[in-house]
């Protein structure tokens, strides 16, 4: 099944425990990372209401980091979301024509940017 499908299957199998006011979100680990693991799932259903900042608090503890371990999270790959913006307007302004919002998750460098690390230093770009 599309994953379009899949977002009318759950909100009509379960029309009073999926209310509209869940965010389907998907997270990824980005291609190339090396030093964050896996989540042990990628498809979230999330209240409207949370913040990017619990959101990514979340993610955090899902995949059990500490606090020097930088963590960037970035919405349709290219995008580093406000944290102050609710699910919701992040819902609104990034859902992609099947219903997710696609959100992908690295420690440091991705798609050419340099990023500071955990101990103030930036990384080198790889790809120029």
């Amino acid at each position: 099944a599309t994953r379009r499908e899949e977002v009318a299957r759950i909100r009509a199998k379960f029309p009073t425990k999926i209310p509209a006011s869940l965010c389907f979100v998907i997270v990824e680990r980005y291609h190339k990372e090396k030093y964050l693991p896996l989540l042990d799932k990628i498809k979230f259903l999330v209240p409207e209401e949370l913040t990017m900042t619990q959101f990514i608090t979340i993610i955090r503890s899902r995949m059990a980091l500490t606090a020097t371990q930088a963590f960037y999270l970035l919405v349709n790959n290219k995008s580093l979301a406000s944290m102050s913006l609710t699910m919701a307007e992040v819902y609104r302004d990034y859902k992609d024509e099947d219903g997710f919002v696609y959100m992908t998750y690295a420690s440091q460098e991705m798609f050419g940017c340099l990023l500071p690390t955990a101990q103030g230093k930036t990384m080198e770009c790889l790809w120029k």
